[in-house]
């Protein structure tokens, strides 16, 4: 094995382990009240402030208001189900199976599950 080993991270549809439970806030809500899994798998330290989080994540149809600090900057792939990003300002984005979405430091507007989701993310945060 080289030194690089320990280092890398496998992330699948069918993570080891049990995952952390929640839902979305009350007050974000928009439609249900999706059980959220998240295998968070690493959180680093990258410099200068930031830090970067992997994991995989699964959850139930709904759809909730979303606000990513001026910092935070999120990477995902979806491994399974389909799901749309809308943007407050109007427009939306779907993806499915074998798709990625980026979405920017700042970004507001909702997160909608259309099908039970499992994806894969990476997101880059102020510490």
């Amino acid at each position: 094995m080289s030194d690089l080993t320990p280092a890398l991270h496998k992330l699948s549809a069918a993570m080891p382990g049990e995952p952390t439970v929640d839902h979305p806030r009350p007050e974000r809500l928009l439609h249900g009240n999706p059980r959220r899994e998240t295998w968070a798998t690493s959180s680093r330290p990258l410099g200068g402030g930031l830090s970067l989080h992997q994991g995989v994540w699964r959850c139930a149809p709904g759809h909730w208001r979303i606000a990513f600090g001026p910092q935070e900057h999120e990477l995902f792939t979806v491994l399974s189900g389909r799901c749309r990003v809308h943007a407050a300002a109007g427009g939306y984005q779907e993806a499915g199976p074998g798709e990625a979405l980026s979405i920017p430091p700042g970004f507001e507007g909702s997160f909608e599950v259309l099908e039970t989701l499992t994806k894969t993310y990476a997101i880059v945060d102020r510490d």
